[in-house]
């Protein structure tokens, strides 16, 4: 039997309602805009517009970029370094070269003479001053320890060796009071350690920073038994931050040939700060390099009476009267090498 007209109204009404629901489900996910505004919108968008405007989980349209491990901001240094190996090993009987040593040293050095560690951000960025003359042999053996135990410290470091033209009497003080000055020639440096280039520590843990008061590392040296000589020696390896050096005016620049500048600081220390620290006597051992007494570099006794005027003239005589011209300055991945002229004219310039 054919279906009559009244069936064929009922399926007619049904399709009717069930597409003013649809109209309806759409529409209510269109707050503002017609509807055939929203259809354009939802035809660039396919199947995902449905989803993201009833409020279903989606993923954000941004692209989330997973950052390296170089990009990543670094964090501070630990207070002890992991990498420390404690009581060394050290060696000067050999037929060590600098050549040899720039091979093996010079890969893990970024550019002059200087370094800071590539996964950590140092506490302090230190300047090391040598002051030197005619001491090639020793200055190798100096870097050949002294970089790789730089390093496992995580030091954000530069070396600068203080080259004396000419060979007139030597002024190791003067020499000092001239790295310091330019050292920060090249970078902002908040700690200088001074060190003699015959002085290697023996143990890692002796860390080369700056501390509250000015430090005193080589407490141990093998030349006096590892013993304190005596309780005002401060030479050897010493440490000052940028403050402490200009608040006792650096070293005196009066103590010309052997003696006397080390103590003198020692007074200029004691005045002005009070007090300095020391690390111990196991930590603090130094070997040192056996050698003859250098050319003009002979003890002055003229330096003990200097050494008694001290007191009256440690403001006027130091960084604030330091005189001296730089003749050259030769740079390579392990150190800055600058030959200055500290025999000059009374009213020359510094640096």
């Amino acid at each position: 039997r054919k279906p009559s007209f009244f069936s064929f109204l009922v399926l007619y009404s049904l399709l009717c309602v069930l597409c003013f629901s649809m109209f309806l489900f759409y529409r209510r996910g269109c707050p503002s805009g017609s509807f055939k505004e929203r259809q354009a919108e939802n035809t660039k968008t396919g199947f995902f517009w449905r989803i993201k405007e009833r409020g279903q989980k989606n993923k954000s349209p941004e692209v989330q970029v997973k950052s390296t491990a170089g990009e990543e901001p670094l964090e501070s240094c630990p207070e002890t370094p992991p990498g420390l190996l404690g009581p060394l090993q050290v060696e000067f009987e050999t037929n060590r070269t600098l050549e040899n040593v720039r091979k093996q040293a010079g890969s893990s050095l970024q550019w002059e003479g200087r370094y800071k560690p590539p996964d950590c951000i140092s506490k302090q960025k230190v300047a090391i001053i040598i002051p030197f003359r005619n001491r090639h042999d020793h200055l190798t053996h100096w870097i050949y320890y002294l970089h790789p135990i730089l390093q496992r410290q995580q030091l954000h470091h530069g070396v600068f060796v203080i080259n004396q033209h000419g060979d007139g009497e030597f002024n190791k003080a003067k020499l000092m009071n001239a790295g310091h000055v330019e050292a920060l020639k090249e970078d902002d440096y908040g700690c200088f350690i001074f060190s003699d280039v015959d002085m290697v520590p023996l143990d890692d843990r002796n860390l080369y920073r700056c501390f509250d008061r000015p430090r005193h590392f080589s407490v141990a040296v093998d030349k006096f038994n590892y013993e304190l000589p005596y309780k005002q020696i401060f030479g050897g390896v010493t440490a000052f931050s940028k403050e402490q050096f200009l608040m006792v005016n650096g070293f005196s620049n009066t103590y010309w040939g052997w003696g006397g500048e080390d103590d003198d600081m020692y007074k200029r220390v004691m005045f002005h700060l009070k007090s300095i620290s020391r690390p111990d006597a196991v930590i603090g051992r130094y070997k040192m390099i056996r050698h003859e007494r250098d050319h003009h570099n002979e003890q002055n006794l003229k330096n003990v009476k200097v050494l008694y005027e001290t007191k009256t003239g440690l403001d006027q005589d130091g960084l604030s009267s330091l005189r001296y011209s730089v003749t050259e300055i030769t740079k390579n991945v392990l150190f800055t090498f600058i030959t200055v002229d500290v025999h000059v004219a009374p009213g020359q310039p510094a640096g």
